[in-house]
């Protein structure tokens, strides 16, 4: 397999972010507004995923937890099962429970909004992973360069099959942050060089992504590359269209899960944006450490991405 190491590296990203004080109001901050000090081993981390049915964000959910439970810490994890009610009502447990601080994997960036500005009240900071939150205050956001990510897919597409081939894109769960942004990434590109002739929710499920493909093949014959906004829908779609005969069609997904690497080193996927959820999590981990000692962080906290192809 081949690696294209994106742009962007984290120290490149982390150079350009934007830094923020590490305070926020309430109960994890004194009169004065500083950070209460707590020791890895004091700290309880609140751990919010979206889904653990996406092998990538079982990925995340372990990064964290080794992460923490090496330097002594507690990790309580909820699974929103890609629901925002069953998200909010997690977070408000956690909350409840008394978490030192918060990592909020959101499933709906807008719909998240309401749960974080409990956590505000509660003096309970938050750090959002992989998808950002359109409100309430957010101590820093931890994620790839969605939209770079989208224009790498692009750009792969065309080395392939050249400018104006007959394209479809698969889009995530509607409102997620991730959807948007990689949706933009790919149209960025796409809008001038390709011909999108379909583009489509399948909810980053891969049971959704052979359905949606399934359907749009009976309008469209003829298409030459399918992106899809993740690898559980590529591999969906990659399915549809194999059981339809069009082995030729390119398909690029975007995570880098191990479903998805299998297919490529068997040739059957041709390629994947790849992000790194573990270490993500393991950055979220030592994002907390920094805070409760202290130290300044950044707005923004960025993970490399890979373009990874059977080529």
């Amino acid at each position: 397999m081949k690696k294209y190491i994106g742009l962007l590296s984290l120290s490149a990203v982390l150079a350009l972010s934007a830094c923020g004080a590490a305070t926020l109001e309430g109960d994890q901050s004194g009169d004065d507004g500083e950070v209460e000090e707590l020791a890895a081993e004091d700290i309880t981390i609140g751990l919010s995923i979206s889904t653990l049915n996406n092998p990538f964000f079982g990925d995340l959910q372990r990064g964290v937890v080794e992460a923490a439970e090496e330097n002594g810490s507690t990790v309580r994890s909820v699974d929103a099962q890609d629901d925002t009610a069953t998200q909010i009502n997690g977070i408000d447990d956690l909350i409840q429970q008394g978490v030192d601080i918060l990592l909020i994997n959101p499933v709906d960036s807008d719909a998240i909004t309401p749960a974080i500005e409990s956590a505000n009240s509660a003096g309970i900071p938050v750090i959002t992973i992989d998808r950002s939150s359109e409100g309430g205050d957010v101590l820093t956001f931890i994620a790839s360069d969605n939209v770079e990510g989208g224009e790498m897919a692009a750009e792969f597409i065309i080395d392939l099959v050249g400018e104006d081939a007959d394209v479809v894109q698969l889009e995530g769960v509607p409102g997620a942050s991730a959807t948007n942004e990689r949706g933009e990434g790919f149209m960025n590109v796409a809008n001038d060089r390709l011909n999108v002739v379909e583009s489509q929710s399948a909810n980053f499920n891969r049971s959704e992504g052979l359905t949606v493909m399934e359907n749009i093949i009976q309008s469209y014959s003829d298409i030459e590359a399918v992106f899809a906004q993740n690898d559980e829908m590529a591999l969906g779609a990659l399915e549809a269209l194999e059981a339809a005969g069009m082995t030729d069609v390119i398909v690029v997904g975007f995570d880098g899960n191990d479903d998805a690497l299998a297919e490529i080193e068997a040739g059957r996927l041709d390629a994947t944006i790849a992000q790194q959820p573990y270490e993500m999590g393991t950055i979220a981990v030592d994002t907390v450490y920094d805070y409760f000692s202290g130290g300044t962080i950044d707005e923004e906290i960025g993970a490399p991405l890979e373009l990874i192809s059977a080529e």
